[in-house]
């Protein structure tokens, strides 16, 4: 699972960072309201947590653009404003969740636990299927009929975000920032490379998913025909 937080306090960000990396989450740290826009505009993160109070744009106002822009992904609120009339406008603005600071570590992990056990959400369907083929994300193991092979990290990681994006042109940006993180300094050709090892991994079981190149933009997963 993949989480944004958008928060203009350092500390902050590292400490609840290495807390959530040590439940096995992944998460990306950005500082300001802007910047944290984008990326929730892009769709690349499965949870945000979102200050109130930020540069160039306050949380409400971001969270409020980011659902007219039908951006559902679940945010929780965290901030210093915790009188009630604080509570009820992050929660009538889009919040699934309002937790004031200062806060227990171990209060936002059962918070984002509670969430991730909503319907429709996360771990409801463990089990990705597209066309003739499945895929397990806990176990990297594909399958299609009675055959079967296991991705590497990074390989699964790739072919999860297709698979939960079928039929959409995803950009090369929204990749290396969905499965490299937004910290990360890879190089285009490391995405190309993994294109390939996947396109390889789809036909050592014989699927006719392929994953075609839309030319200056990214790429798309569809159904061979």
């Amino acid at each position: 699972m993949k989480i944004l937080m958008i928060e203009d306090d350092k500390d902050l960000c590292a400490a609840v960072k290495y807390r959530l990396e040590k439940e096995n989450f992944s998460v990306d740290v950005c500082h300001d309201g802007e910047e944290g826009l984008y990326y929730m505009q892009e769709r690349i993160h499965d949870l945000v947590i979102l200050d109130r109070m930020l540069p160039s744009m306050d949380g409400i106002s971001v969270l409020k653009e980011a659902r007219k822009c039908c951006v559902s992904t679940p945010v929780i609120f965290l901030t210093a404003l915790g009188e009630l009339q604080d509570k009820i406008t992050g929660l009538d603005c889009g919040a699934d969740d309002y937790m004031v600071k200062p806060f227990a570590a171990d209060e936002l992990l059962a918070r984002i636990r509670c969430l991730m056990r909503r319907p429709g959400k996360w771990e409801d369907s463990p089990l990705l299927k597209l066309g003739d083929i499945s895929f397990d994300p806990d176990s990297n193991c594909l399958t299609k009929g009675g055959k079967q092979c296991t991705l590497s990290k990074k390989e699964g990681t790739l072919l999860e975000v297709f698979l939960r994006n079928p039929g959409q042109t995803l950009t090369r940006e929204v990749l290396l920032n969905r499965v490299w993180g937004l910290d990360s300094d890879v190089e285009n050709g490391n995405l190309d490379n993994y294109i390939h090892f996947l396109r390889r991994r789809l036909k050592t079981v014989n699927s006719r998913l392929e994953i075609r190149t839309i030319r200056g933009v990214g790429y798309q997963i569809e159904v061979y025909h």
